[in-house]
Order: C-alpha cells, then sequence, then structure tokens
C-alpha cells in the first residue's frame, strides 16, 4: 500500500484533482438551479445529485493530495506566502467536510419527504460553498503564480537556462561610445599589391647612318630599312670572291 501511495505522490496528482473537484461541485450546483426551473424533469435532479457526491469525493481527494504536497514546501516556504499556503491549507481541511455534509443533504432532499421542504435552503448554502471553493481556487493560483510555492523557483532550481555571454570583437580602437556595427568589426587585412616586374624587352638593332663628317652629324636615327645605306668611301657591296667584307667606317668608329 505505502508503494502505491508513493507512486501516486510521484505523479503530483493535486493540480488535476483539484480542477475536477471544482468543476464537479460548480456543475451539479447549476444542475440543480435548472432542476429547479424545469421540475418535471426528474433525471436533471438525479444528474445534480449525483454530481454533489462525485464533487464531494473529489474534495476529499483534493485533501489529502493537498496535505501530500504540502509536506514538500511548508518549511521552505515564509513572509507573506506562508500566510496565503496556511489559508489555503485551513480551506482545504474545511471544505470537503462541507461538501460532504451537501451530499449527504441533497440525499435527504431527494428521498426523505421531510427534508424535501428544506430544499431552497440547501440551493442557498450549496451556491455559498461554491463561492468558497471558487476562493479556494483563487489561492491555490496566488501560491504557485505569484509565490511560485510547489515550483522549481521556490527550490532554488533554475527553471531556465542562464543567457549566453554577450561576446563582443575588439575593433582597432576601443571607445566608450557605442558606434556603427561596422565600427565593431575587425580592420581589414591590408593588401599588398603585386610590384609590376617590367618584363624584357627584344634588342632593336639600329643601324646608322654614315656621314662623310662624325662629330658634326646628329645622333643616328633607326632606319626601318634591313639593309644599311652605304656611303662613299664604303666597301664594295660585291666583294670579290675569297676576300671577307670590311666593315663601314661610321660602324667603326661606333
Amino acid at each position: 500500500m505505502q508503494s502505491v501511495i508513493e507512486s501516486l505522490k510521484a505523479w503530483q496528482p493535486h493540480p488535476f484533482v483539484d480542477h475536477f473537484t471544482v468543476a464537479l461541485i460548480l456543475l451539479g450546483i447549476l444542475t440543480d438551479l435548472l432542476a429547479s426551473i424545469f421540475s418535471a424533469r426528474l433525471w436533471i435532479r438525479y444528474m445534480a445529485l449525483s454530481l454533489m457526491i462525485a464533487g464531494a469525493i473529489g474534495a476529499a481527494g483534493s485533501n489529502v493530495t493537498g496535505g501530500w504536497e504540502a509536506e514538500k514546501v511548508w518549511d521552505s516556504v515564509s513572509g507573506a506566502g506562508k500566510t496565503v499556503l496556511e489559508r489555503h491549507a485551513w480551506w482545504g481541511d474545511v471544505l470537503p467536510w462541507v461538501f460532504g455534509g451537501l451530499a449527504l443533504w441533497r440525499l435527504g432532499v431527494q428521498f426523505v419527504g421531510f427534508i424535501a421542504a428544506s430544499r431552497p435552503i440547501y440551493l442557498l448554502g450549496a451556491i455559498v460553498a461554491g463561492a468558497a471553493i471558487i476562493y479556494q481556487g483563487h489561492l491555490g493560483g496566488v501560491m504557485v503564480y505569484d509565490y511560485g510555492i510547489g515550483t522549481a523557483l521556490l527550490a532554488g532550481q533554475a527553471s531556465t537556462p542562464s543567457p549566453l555571454p554577450s561576446l563582443s570583437v575588439p575593433g582597432p580602437e576601443t571607445t566608450s561610445t557605442p558606434g556603427p556595427v561596422s565600427s565593431l568589426l575587425p580592420s581589414p587585412i591590408p593588401s599588398i599589391a603585386p610590384t609590376t616586374v617590367p618584363s624584357p624587352t627584344s634588342t632593336v638593332l639600329i643601324t646608322p647612318t654614315p656621314t662623310t663628317n662624325n662629330s658634326s652629324s646628329p645622333l643616328p636615327t633607326p632606319t626601318a630599312s634591313p639593309a644599311p645605306s652605304l656611303g662613299s668611301g664604303s666597301a664594295p657591296v660585291n666583294p670579290p670572291p675569297g676576300e671577307s667584307p670590311s666593315p663601314p667606317a661610321a660602324a667603326k668608329n661606333l
């Protein structure tokens, strides 16, 4: 039996047991009010009776499961949250008896003749009890959403991962005032332009034009003719066979 209880505790059934309890009781009260309007429809009254009995059983279950949760957090809560927790626990101990008594009363209204006359008083008491269970649910919401009771936040455990540290890329200069995004980026690496190496040029053969007076003649100008022009005193164009041609005099001076 103890293992079954421990397994139920691991499921943390208190929230959804509470929700079913509130829904069953409020729906039972509304159905009973509707049965007062349609008094000839007996099945509506039986439905209201069944809902009230199920709601009373749910209220007992809420009390038990609420005690399981209170054991976990009672010593770790203090301040204003502890006040809300104590008030919620008090109503949790009282309301199961209230709804248990209403369920027995509703049985008497349905099946016992002299108790049937107290139906209007029963409906008034059921409405007040319905308002009380709504207030009880409100206290439970305040505990969870305002004070974090029963959550990992109260136990000091981080429910969300810590944010990643911001990474800043050092720029060429660090200033106190934020600049544009481009100033935070590193300066580009300067590119080295390749040095232009002059390509060797082909040697142009310059053939000077010989003149009679080398000292007074201007600098020779290149000509496009493939053969040099020979002046006076130069070697014959066609030397006799067996003899090597001698270079022109102007060429020797160069």
